[in-house]
């Protein structure tokens, strides 16, 4: 969302003579604004017009240079104490022309990006503990709840602290929200149709992001956009009254009864005539091995076992790191790799939906570690293209920028499904956490000392 929401519109200094409407000093008004601009902002070092600074006096000599002379002396330049001018060409209003997040106050845009960071590492370390002990229908209710509300409350923040802490508790309800519907399609998709569900819940995110692209093309102040993005979520709420309790949950917590109500009423939505026959008995046979399971918890000390699985660990945790912090890393910057981010933002999700469906085709008949290794190294050469590649090379930039986005879809498919087919479910789950651990260090450093391009 802040790829739009947050944009940084190139800026410059006010300066009286040129944007006050009531100034006229020395016949200013028969100059073009070009001469204007010569004579009141100075020139960095790219040779084009300083976002942060101004002349403390027009200099008017400048009109009548063509050339450099030793003999001049530097202008006194100031700060833009009176505010700046912004480019309204792609967006009328952002949360940086509101609040004025340039220049030295740039560093609070990455605040935003690291608050909603900080929410969305501690709903994972929440997520598992609220969901076991509360069931899933229910915390997936109540974050999708909490995140309807603080969305559609973001886009009414009169303060920059205010909408950072609102955006805080909306990233707080992404994981319980992503995780708990994900558990549930599993449960109540059958195994024939799982392969044909994973397509589309891969495919469901980027849909959603085009749709946002498109809203972002049409809504140009961001109070509107955040609104239209955030409002229908309070539809979705509605439709949670039909979703189906976890029977495996209900029959783990010792709730049998209430597992078999769940199991027999998806039995008759599904038309089984016979789900009435359906008996605790039948029930807790086919689930022994889980209730057995059950009974043990796993600890931290059972990922180093044994070798292999110290291996496995060890390489997919740094895989799994790295390009997890690679496609955040583009997805937030998206503004620093073309200038038309809404149509860069279109192209990545469109090519990530097309990926997602031939994906499970090429995974099949390749396997996962061939896939995957060719997929890694396509997505850095193309992110390495895109980095290096002159800004005036805009075409290619998008180009690049667009396949290593669109790849980087499948490689978050290919992973989990790796890691949960090399290490037992419950050791996985300990795994993704210590990862989102060392994720969440990485981004405090990056908000930190990262240094935005101007």
């Amino acid at each position: 969302m802040e790829n739009f929401t947050a944009a940084i519109p190139n800026h410059r200094c006010w300066v009286p003579i040129l944007d006050n409407d009531t100034a006229s000093d020395n016949g200013s008004r028969i100059l073009s604004q070009d001469d204007l601009l010569r004579i009141s902002i100075p020139l960095d070092s790219n040779l084009r017009l300083d976002k942060c600074r101004r002349f403390a006096q027009p200099q008017w000599h400048l009109l009548h240079l063509n050339g450099t002379f030793s003999n001049v002396s530097e202008p006194d330049t100031e700060p833009c104490v009176d505010g700046w001018v912004y480019d309204r060409s792609n967006f009328l209003s952002t949360i940086v022309t509101e609040w004025d997040l340039v220049c030295e106050s740039q560093a609070l845009n990455s605040v935003t990006k690291f608050s909603f960071m900080i929410g969305l590492f501690i709903g994972g370390i929440i997520c598992g503990h609220l969901s076991d002990r509360f069931g899933r229908k229910f915390i997936l209710t109540c974050a999708l709840l909490q995140f309807a509300i603080t969305e559609t409350c973001v886009a009414f923040a009169p303060s920059f602290f205010i909408y950072c802490s609102l955006r805080f508790l909306a990233g707080m309800s992404v994981e319980p929200i992503s995780v708990n519907s994900h558990l549930l399609m599993l449960e109540w998709t059958s195994p024939k149709f799982l392969a044909m569900m994973a397509v589309l819940s891969s495919c469901a995110p980027n849909i959603g992001f085009m749709i946002l692209a498109g809203l972002a093309f049409l809504f140009r102040i961001w109070h509107h956009l955040q609104l239209t993005m955030s409002a229908p979520i309070f539809f979705f709420l509605i439709l949670t009254r039909w979703l189906s309790e976890s029977a495996r949950w209900l029959i783990l917590i010792n709730k049998p009864q209430k597992g078999l109500k769940e199991l027999r009423k998806v039995a008759h939505m599904n038309g089984m005539k016979n789900s009435g026959d359906l008996t605790m008995e039948i029930v807790r046979t086919s689930m022994k091995a889980e209730l057995e399971a059950a009974k043990t918890k796993p600890s931290l000390r059972d990922l180093f076992h044994t070798s292999i699985l110290r291996k496995r660990i060890c390489v997919l945790s740094f895989i799994r790191l790295f390009f997890t912090v690679s496609i955040i890393g583009l997805a937030v910057h998206l503004q620093h790799l073309s200038s038309n981010i809404i149509l860069l933002q279109f192209l990545i999700s469109a090519l990530a939906i097309l990926v997602s469906v031939i994906g499970p085709f090429v995974l099949n008949h390749i396997g996962r570690r061939i896939t995957y290794l060719v997929l890694m190294s396509l997505r850095g050469i193309f992110i390495m293209i895109a980095v290096f590649v002159p800004q005036e090379m805009q075409t290619l930039r998008i180009i690049m920028a667009t396949l290593a986005g669109g790849i980087s879809s499948l490689c978050v498919g290919v992973s989990h499904l790796h890691t949960n087919e090399l290490l037992p479910t419950t050791l996985s789950d300990i795994l993704c956490q210590l990862a989102l651990d060392l994720l969440w260090r990485l981004l405090h450093l990056q908000c930190v000392y990262c240094v935005s391009p101007s």
